[in-house]
């Protein structure tokens, strides 16, 4: 046997065993690259500078911190111009840290802009790149109740199931389109069946369970299509900067007829 042939760096199926997850939770654990994968939760793509700032350290720090993410798989890179712009590795990893948030402690709020800004992502934020928070739910509910999708797993309404996690991804299955999906999401302003040829090997509906909430709020390729469509009619704004969504008042009353939609996620000043 030759020496490359012994050498304990060739991959093999029988070396490995259970993940190391324990190599990812320290790269997670350090608060100034929590605040890095915090701001980029929503599906962002943001240069080094503004992470710098997001997690409130220099430049060169924000480098090292973001190249051991990079080693890590926890991001990705691409280059634009003379600029990297930086973006989570995937929804699996939106889907973790919103996991994790629903068990840890929450920053302690020392001042009226802190707790504005907690409020906000309460009343609605973008989770990788669905709709979140008081909002996603309630757009949950809207659909459901215009029969534009429906549940499979025997359950009413958007409420966690007991086998559900606390937060994160559930199980695929949970929805379905319902019978009146091309005229609901029609109305939205949403090709139902484009959607359905796009979304490659992504599911069409997955249910996360909201941290905040703890009931079920869209994701998969139709989650990503409601947030973008809402998003490009003016119907939902996004914060400069932040993850926080919320309704206009143009937005209230289009989705109040058209879904039903309570006063969930409404913006409080436009």
């Amino acid at each position: 046997m030759t020496k490359s042939e012994a050498s304990p760096s060739i991959a093999t199926p029988d070396r490995y065993g259970d993940a190391d997850i324990a190599s990812v939770a320290a790269l997670i654990a350090d608060p100034a690259r929590g605040r890095i994968l915090m701001a980029l939760a929503d599906g962002r793509a943001l240069p080094a500078s503004v992470l710098a700032a997001e997690a409130g350290i220099s430049a060169q720090s924000a480098s090292g911190h973001l190249k051991k993410l990079l080693v890590g798989n926890l991001l990705r890179v691409a280059a634009t111009g003379r600029h990297r712009y930086y973006t989570l590795a995937g929804p699996d990893i939106a889907s973790v840290l919103e996991s994790l948030a629903s068990i840890a402690e929450p920053y302690q709020i020392t001042s009226l802009r802190q707790g504005t800004r907690a409020h906000a992502l309460r009343r609605g934020r973008t989770c990788y790149d669905h709709i979140a928070g008081k909002l996603g739910v309630a757009l949950t509910e809207g659909l459901l109740d215009t029969g534009a999708i429906v549940r499979t797993d025997g359950n009413s309404g958007a409420g966690r199931a007991g086998t559900d996690p606390l937060s994160g991804g559930t199980p695929d299955g949970r929805y379905e389109l319902g019978p009146q999906a091309s005229e609901v999401f029609g109305d939205i302003g949403i090709d139902i069946e484009l959607v359905q040829q796009n979304r490659g090997r992504r599911a069409l509906i997955r249910a996360c369970v909201d941290w905040t909430e703890q009931r079920h709020h869209i994701a998969g390729a139709l989650g990503a299509e409601i947030c973008r469509t809402l998003v490009a009619a003016e119907w939902v704004t996004r914060r400069p900067r932040e993850r926080s969504v919320s309704l206009t008042p143009r937005g209230q009353q289009a989705l109040a007829i058209r879904l039903n939609l309570p006063d969930a996620g409404s913006s409080d000043s436009r």
